[in-house]
């Protein structure tokens, strides 16, 4: 019986041990649970609430509004308007096509319209909004709003759409927008998020494309709260962008809007720029096109008369379009021949109506020649002869580099696109271009703005301010930004003689208002209003020695491509320059009958601030004048020329 308690009493010990043990192990694990869930529940409770509201809160972008474009006196350029559009929402619409089929009955749907919205229907998730018709009247917001009984899934929106009130005025300088494109992300290292925002515009070309960052702003976001399968329930908070800065240009939207009509039925260019700080008060290019056509995206029946025109409106002459500048590029072989010391302002040279150099002619415009010739009366004349003797004296590389100290062969940063740097040759350069050494007849050929000489209309403009001044004018096209002033094109001095400048002055003055001069018919009469400049003539063809011994062919009996183009460029008040301005008309002949004319309608144009008395104009020109004016408003309404439309 001792034995029996014994064992029972061995056998309750073992039992109280495991009873412990397990106890023990379940008090251990539920501590080492406790301790996880206050771990979870306390220490990661702000991590784990953060992954919560992630998964319920969503960030969206609200796209900031664009910034305005002004011209220099505050008239609209770039507009930001309310912009009207139907969507659609799948799920709440059921029948889609029966849907859509009521809406064509009570507003216009083209059928290429409403295809692109359905395949975009179907792609997009069921509780998305989709974009029907874009851009639709308030009267067609009104229509669908009275019948949206019969429209479910149907609601008008309102958003900012880019207008352009001054049209196919600046086109040229302002540009346009457009919709986001892959391509236009792709070319982006790190693209904008607010970028991939469906129907979202930024600039494609001249200032819009080149001000982007400043015009854009930030965007700003707002707070939603998604349900499971992503559908908006409701807004949380929301915090508003910043709007895109204001940018003021130098441009004048009246004197633009003059310069446009008056190059009307011309494919040419003109720059007008302000002597006294750089401002190009009127840059402008011909013919021009609407900008407002391709805001939502342009129809092909638009698009491919503009693409396939001969004049071709979609190109910016004034900054792209690069010529031979021909006779008016003599002022620079002459001061380059001046600062040299080569020759004095009374030295002559014999014009017999050619010059030959290595075995070869290179004739003078004249072909009986001019005679004997000094500096002033080879420029009044537009001597060629003159030019090739001074050529041979200077040499191509003093040419070259005085050019470029005038602005020719020299890109001007400017908020346009494609701004071409022209072309102004080196010995150096024809060798690696070419692979070719440079002959004398090069030179010759460049001495007179022909051979490989380019150069852009905007930067004969640059040239001909900086004979005017002495100074290193620079062009300026931003005024302001957000009313902060940019800085002035002033420019400093050139550091150049000043006896030879005012020789050039002289000669320039003489081209325009002496009886011999090539520009005389376009003088201006007013003494406070005279100007100064140099016609130019630019070949597009070569003149073959049998076309020159039966006499050359005029530019009337040619085809208009094969016509010379037509230079001028000059400056005005002779005594106190405030305006100078080069003009081109492509293919139109001499310069002094098809540019020269232009140029001094732009000058009084401006000098005046608006139509200039007949009395500036020689006696004989007066009624002809009169009717252009007439004209002139016809085609452009006084209101719009006015610039009434002022912020």
């Amino acid at each position: 019986m001792r034995r029996n308690r014994a064992e029972n009493d061995a056998s309750h010990a073992k039992l109280t041990r495991r009873a412990a043990l397990l106890g023990g192990a379940q008090l251990l694990f539920m501590g080492g649970l406790a301790a996880r869930m206050r771990y979870l529940q306390v220490d990661q409770a702000d991590q784990f609430r953060l992954l919560a509201e992630e998964n319920r809160i969503n960030i969206r972008l609200i796209p900031p509004a664009r910034g305005e474009i002004f011209d220099r006196n505050g008239v609209r350029l770039a507009q930001n308007v309310p912009s009207y559009r139907i969507v659609m929402v799948r799920e709440d619409a059921g029948d889609v096509d029966l849907v859509m089929d009521r809406l064509a009955s009570v507003i216009d749907i083209d059928p290429e319209t409403r295809a692109s919205a359905m395949a975009e229907i179907k792609r997009s998730a069921p509780f998305l909004p989709v974009t029907i018709i874009d851009d639709v009247s308030w009267d067609a917001v009104s229509k669908v709003s009275v019948n949206a009984p019969a429209l479910p899934g149907i609601t008008p929106e309102v958003g900012l759409t880019r207008v352009y009130p001054r049209g196919s005025d600046f086109a040229h300088v302002v540009g346009r927008v457009g919709r986001v494109s892959q391509k236009d992300l792709d070319a982006l290292e790190d693209p904008d998020q607010v970028l991939r925002i469906p129907r979202f515009q930024i600039g494609k070309i001249n200032v819009e494309a080149r001000e982007e960052t400043l015009l854009r702003g930030t965007a700003g976001t707002k707070q939603v709260e998604v349900n499971a399968t992503g559908r908006v329930m409701r807004e949380l908070a929301r915090r508003e962008g910043q709007s895109g800065a204001d940018l003021q240009l130098t441009v004048d939207a009246k004197l633009q809007g003059y310069v446009q009509a008056r190059l009307s039925g011309e494919s040419a260019a003109v720059v007008l720029i302000d002597c006294e700080n750089g401002d190009l008060t009127a840059i402008a290019s011909a013919p021009s096109y609407d900008p407002n056509l391709f805001i939502g995206g342009i129809s092909s029946a638009d698009y491919n008369p503009l693409l396939n025109s001969k004049y071709r409106p979609l190109v910016n002459k004034t900054v792209q379009g690069t010529y031979p500048p021909g006779s008016t590029f003599k002022m620079m072989t002459a001061m380059a021949a001046l600062e040299e010391g080569l020759i004095g302002p009374d030295d002559t040279a014999y014009c017999p109506g050619y010059l030959e150099v290595a075995g070869r002619r290179f004739h003078c415009w004249k072909r009986a020649g001019h005679g004997w010739v000094d500096l002033e009366n080879s420029l009044k004349q537009s001597c060629d002869v003159y030019y090739y003797d001074l050529a041979l004296k200077v040499g191509i590389e003093k040419i070259t580099a005085m050019a470029n100290r005038f602005g020719i062969g020299i890109k001007h940063e400017l908020a346009l696109s494609s701004v071409a740097a022209g072309l102004t040759p080196t010995k150096d350069w024809k060798k690696k271009a070419r692979n070719a050494d440079w002959v004398i007849g090069d030179t010759v050929n460049a001495s007179i703005g022909q051979g490989f000489m380019l150069a852009s209309p905007l930067q004969l403009a640059v040239m001909c301010a900086r004979i005017a001044t002495g100074r290193q004018i620079t062009p300026r096209l931003v005024k302001s930004i957000d009313g902060v002033e940019q800085p002035s094109g002033a420019g400093e001095p050139l550091e150049m003689n000043e006896n030879n400048l005012r020789k050039m002055r002289r000669a320039m003055y003489e081209v325009v208002n002496n009886r011999r001069g090539t520009a005389y018919r376009s003088r201006i009469i007013a003494d406070d209003m005279r100007m100064a400049g140099k016609t130019g003539t630019s070949q597009v063809r070569n003149i073959t020695a049998a076309e020159r011994a039966r006499g050359v062919s005029k530019n009337s009996d040619l085809p208009w491509e094969r016509r010379d183009h037509a230079l001028f460029v000059s400056f005005a008040p002779y005594e106190n320059p405030r305006y100078a301005v080069s003009v081109l008309v492509e293919h139109g002949g001499g310069g002094s009958t098809a540019a020269a004319p232009i140029a001094r309608d732009v000058l009084l144009q401006a000098m005046s601030g608006g139509d200039p008395p007949l009395e500036a104009y020689p006696t004989g020109d007066r009624d002809r004048i009169k009717i252009q004016q007439e004209k002139l408003r016809q085609i452009k309404p006084q209101a719009a020329i006015d610039g009434n439309d002022q912020a």
